[in-house]
């Protein structure tokens, strides 16, 4: 029996679909009008799109703490459905969606509001989203994002569940029997890594 494994068969977290419709003439429907206002005075050059860098000032802008650009870059892959490096105002709305999910999560477990998590209680927030891993796991993740105090911050909350992500979708469309274990090849699994992570 496998130590850890992924949620199984949970909807997505975080976005509704595919959405293609680009640029502001229609873009606005269903859309919040705050997230309208927002994204519009991030997008400075009017093409109905933002980079990593606008979405980084828009994270700013808004009530959360600082996001790097490595977490915007991240955000921006996981809802950028034209591959263009940009997100129009739809995408924008659902990457608004996933953020106040996650941030959510952080901060229920974020109890005394330092603006850090600690192993223990990012194990306990990654086994509410689904995930079952071991704690060496754990404590091996958390390390990656800060060996020295051993603190998880929000902005690498975001960016090691959207790398979990990333990861256990690759996984699991190759564990078809959902067994929690796959035979690869070592081209395929760095070929798997390197799609996964970028």
């Amino acid at each position: 029996q496998p130590q850890g494994g992924y949620p199984g068969q949970q909807p997505q977290q975080g976005y509704a679909g595919q959405q293609t419709q680009a640029g502001y003439p229609g873009a606005s429907a269903g859309i919040d009008p705050n997230i309208v206002l927002w994204f519009r005075s991030v997008d400075q050059d009017n093409s109905g799109h933002i980079n990593s860098r606008e979405l980084q000032q828009a994270l700013q802008n808004g009530s959360w703490s600082p996001f790097s650009e490595e977490a915007c870059k991240l955000m921006i892959s996981m809802f950028d459905t034209d591959h263009s490096g940009t997100i129009n105002m739809q995408e924008f709305g659902q990457l608004f969606l996933f953020v106040n999910q996650w941030t959510e999560v952080y901060r229920r477990y974020d109890r005394d509001n330092s603006g850090h998590i600690d192993e223990n209680e990012m194990s306990a927030a990654l086994q509410q989203m689904g995930y079952r891993l071991s704690p060496q796991f754990v404590s091996f993740l958390v390390s990656k994002f800060s060996p020295r105090s051993r603190k998880v911050t929000l902005d690498n909350f975001i960016v090691s569940n959207i790398q979990l992500r990333n990861l256990t979708e690759a996984f699991k469309s190759r564990d078809r029997e959902m067994k929690g274990v796959i035979t690869i090849s070592y081209e395929e699994f760095i070929s798997l890594a390197f799609t996964s992570l970028m």
